[in-house]
Formats: C-alpha cells, structure tokens, sequence
C-alpha cells in the first residue's frame, strides 16, 4: 500500500511524504523540504512523524521553496539524498552530503519498498525532476512546478493510479493581477507554472482515465482559488469532484492511501 501526505503545496514551501507499505516493512521519502529544519520538523510532527522515521529525501530542482533544508536534513539525520547534478551545481553548496547520489531522467531508484522513476520537466531550473513513486503494484505521480507539457512528461506519469498535479494559477486571474509583467511571462511561461487550464489538457490527454486519486496542489494564494480549480477540473474529471483534494498552499493535504 501506498498513502501520501503533503506538508505545504506553495511559494512558502513545498514537502511530500511517500510511504509505501509491504506488510513487513515501511518506507518513507520525503520529496523536497522547502522549509527551515525547525519548520520541517514541527510539520512532521502534525503528520505524525519524525525526521528519523525517514529513508530517504529526493529534491526535484534547486528554487529555495523546495530544497530548503534538505542539504542540512540529510546531513544532520544521516539520510540519503537524491537530486540532479544539475541541482546539485545550481545550488552552490561548497561540501558533498556524505550521502548525497545524482539522480537522472529515466534512472529507476530502489529506495526501500519503493521504486523511484524521475524524468525531466519544462520550468525554468537547472536540470528540474519530477517523480512516478511504486511500490510495485501502483504508482503515484507527483507533477509540479513545470510550465508546460510535453510528451515525454506524459510518459513519466503513465500508468499511475494517483497524481499530485499543479494548478498554479487561473490565467484570467494572473492577467488581471498586480504582479508586474516579467513575473506575470515568467509564471505563464512555457518554463513557468501549470495553469488550470493547461492541468485540464493533461488530464484530458489520457492521464485522467486511469485515476483513482487526483490532488491539485501548488496554488497560488494571488491567482487561484480552490472553488476555480474544482470547476475547472470537473470538465476533465466527470461526476467525481469529490475525489479531488485541493492542496492548501500554506498547509498541504492530510495521509491519503491508494490501495
């Protein structure tokens, strides 16, 4: 068994525990700890865990509201981190985590009960990765921070039974916001966020089909909001807009189990 919980989905920081379940052992990743240790820390706590009840920490790119603490986690706690060597430049850190590994597109990682499958996405980082999480049986996609979609993108995530997918902002909001217009090409950008609009054509392309569990994460507090996204999504989605779980973007989303 596979359940996930979020413990923030936003520009304040971003972290998600995966933990699979063979029925003799346990593991958990933590994909991205985009919070101060202490931060990070308390938030595990609210999720019923702590820093030692982790295996492994994978970080998708190197913007500060996903690597955050992950460097000083790892090391404090002794975990072994995943990321790109692109990351790994883009970050600047003067000493080598003693358990540091480079993660690549298309390189399966064996963590424990899981197994990693990372692949490159469009967005404005050095060498950014996402996640398709197995347990063997079921997958679980976590798809973030990407401006666009492609079709080896569309490859990575085929097959899972669940998705972590960003719908960052609305693009009638975004137009209309305060932000000036650099940040507002850099977000709608084909190396920027996902809008709605563009999450509704991914779902559409085939992926939603074979969902059982959809969690639209990654909002923006200025440009979306959760009763926008759930209208939006209900066009690809059908008569099951309960199954949708919104991400607070301060808070994330409580365990939620695919079985």
């Amino acid at each position: 068994m596979i359940r996930f919980c979020s413990l923030g989905s936003g520009s304040s920081g971003n972290a998600t525990v995966v933990e699979a379940t063979s029925g003799i052992t346990t593991t958990r990743l933590l994909i991205d700890a985009g919070f101060s240790l202490r931060e990070l820390e308390l938030r595990l706590a609210r999720a019923g865990l702590e820093p030692g009840d982790l295996d492994a920490v994978f970080v998708t790119h190197e913007h500060g509201d996903h690597i955050g603490c992950a460097v000083t986690l790892a090391e404090r706690y002794e975990l072994p981190v995943w990321m790109s060597r692109g990351t790994w430049r883009a970050i600047g850190e003067s000493a080598r985590p003693a358990r540091l590994s480079f993660a690549r597109d298309g390189d399966p990682i064996a963590v424990g009960d899981l197994e990693l499958h990372p692949f490159t996405v469009a967005h404005d980082a050095a060498e950014p990765l996402q996640l398709r999480c197995s347990d063997g049986e079921r997958c679980l996609g976590v798809l973030t921070d990407l401006g666009s979609i492609t079709e080896h993108m569309l490859e990575g995530i085929a097959g899972c039974v669940a998705l972590i997918l960003e719908c960052n902002h609305d693009d009638a909001m975004l137009a209309a916001s305060r932000y000036p217009p650099s940040l507002k090409a850099r977000i709608g950008g084909r190396y920027g966020h996902l809008s709605n609009a563009l999450a509704v054509e991914l779902l559409e392309r085939g992926v939603g089909a074979r969902l059982g569990r959809l969690v639209a994460a990654h909002l923006s507090r200025e440009n979306n909001r959760p009763e926008i996204v759930r209208e939006a999504l209900a066009v690809s989605w059908g008569s099951r807009p309960a199954d949708v779980v919104i991400a607070d973007p301060m808070l994330g989303f409580g365990w939620l189990s695919i079985a």
